[in-house]
């Protein structure tokens, strides 16, 4: 009988989640399974898994053949260097405890690429949250230039009321200048004709008497 190592679909519409499990090759994709090895999430970001690594290098051992989704999956967690590693154990070309240190750096080397994929998300997200909002700032800036355009007068209404009060001024000015400049010029050396000749004789009022000659 030939063993697949493959995923089988439960979950609703468009929220699909998928238990890895161990089925005969002739059984439906989501028909009977022989035993229930992990659950992959795709609908996270990233894609959680949940995987007995004992469980599946175990079947691997027996001869058990993933598909090509399963097979990825288990590569991502390892579990297929740690087969290739157990087989050089059983070979003799390695000792256990190389084999599982040589799994613990790849492991560590592992969590690293992680937490580096973990901050790089982070970031993304925080690029992304922040151009969104700077992308708004600018639609409410230019909401609120249009408007403050729409209610301010145009510059040559503003203008013509200056013009027209400047014009008017200038206008007075030149009246002013004008009266100044025609008004007769007063000398202050010509005599005054309303104020009496000294020198001019004096002329009896009529009827008065004359008066007596001095003897």
């Amino acid at each position: 009988m030939a063993v697949k190592i493959r995923l089988a679909r439960r979950g609703r519409k468009k929220k699909a989640i998928y238990d890895i499990v161990v089925a005969d090759a002739r059984a439906p994709r989501d028909g009977r399974f022989i035993e229930k090895i992990g659950i992959y999430n795709p609908g996270t970001n990233p894609a959680s898994i949940v995987l007995e690594s004992a469980k599946a290098v175990d079947w691997l051992l027996k001869g058990a053949q993933p598909t090509d989704t399963a097979r990825s999956i288990l590569q991502h967690e390892g579990v297929m260097l740690k087969k290739h590693l157990q087989v050089g154990v059983i070979k003799g070309a390695i000792t256990q405890e190389v084999a599982d240190a040589r799994f613990e750096d790849w492991k560590g080397s592992k969590e690293g690429r992680k937490a580096t994929a973990a901050d790089s998300l982070s970031q993304k997200k925080d690029a992304d949250r922040q151009a969104k909002l700077d992308a708004e700032r600018k639609v409410n800036q230019d909401r609120a230039d249009a408007i403050a355009k729409k209610n301010t007068p145009p510059a040559e209404e503003v203008a013509e009321p200056a013009e027209a009060e400047a014009e008017t001024t200038e206008e007075v000015t030149d009246s002013v200048e004008t009266e100044a400049t025609d008004a007769p010029a007063t000398d202050a050396s010509a005599p005054d004709a309303s104020a009496p000749d000294a020198s001019a004789p004096e002329v009896p009022a009529p009827g008065a008497p004359a008066e007596e000659s001095a003897e």
